[in-house]
């Protein structure tokens, strides 16, 4: 299940739960966002994932150093364990991930 977050939820939807969950950085106007979603609702069925709005939430984006998107983080008990940059084809994306 993908779950809509912003900077206020963040902690709550991220950083405070216990296993991994998959943040995505996007925005409306960007292509590879758009193309890496059926992608990312896959992986939501097997793993945590919350979006987030970049231009919305721009903060965070700052917060973690984001210079481009897609960008996706991928936290584990409410620490950064891994990053992509940019669309991937699912299986590269995947294995990325470790999932598959």
């Amino acid at each position: 299940m993908i779950k809509a977050s912003s900077s206020a939820q963040f902690a709550e939807d991220v950083l405070l739960v216990k296993g991994k969950v998959l943040v995505d950085f996007w925005a409306d106007w960007c292509g590879p966002c758009k193309a890496m979603n059926p992608i990312v609702d896959e992986v939501s069925e097997v793993l945590n994932t919350v979006k987030i709005n970049a231009d919305e939430s721009s903060g965070l984006a700052a917060e973690y150093g984001l210079r481009s998107i897609p960008t996706f983080i991928l936290f584990e008990d409410g620490k950064e364990v891994h990053r992509i940059v940019g669309a991937r084809p699912k299986a590269v994306f995947l294995k990325e991930l470790g999932l598959n």
